[in-house]
């Protein structure tokens, strides 16, 4: 299986563990967040300009160091802008 293919099979950041289906939907963009508490899931970045997607994202997780109320900050990875790598945990 190549790379996409393991993509299409992640699930999406913000959907329900419970959804029926959790992964990426047709017609959408996705990165993947590499490393820390979130590794592994897909980010829906639709519509993102440039600007945002540079500046990267801090996502709130119960799953960081800050325990619930906590983010997990993520940002581009220099070349391969389908990846975004974690960069720490902030309250």
């Amino acid at each position: 299986m190549d790379r996409d293919e393991e993509l299409l099979r992640g699930r999406v950041y913000g959907e329900d563990h419970d959804h029926p289906r959790p992964g990426p939907k047709p017609g959408r963009v996705y990165v993947e967040l590499v490393g820390g508490p979130l590794d592994g899931l897909l980010l829906d970045v639709t519509g993102w300009t440039r600007a945002e997607t540079d500046a990267g994202v801090a996502l709130p997780t119960e799953l960081g160091r800050y325990g619930a109320g906590g983010r997990a900050t993520y940002g581009p990875r220099p070349g391969d802008p389908r990846r975004f790598d974690w960069n720490g945990d902030t309250p």
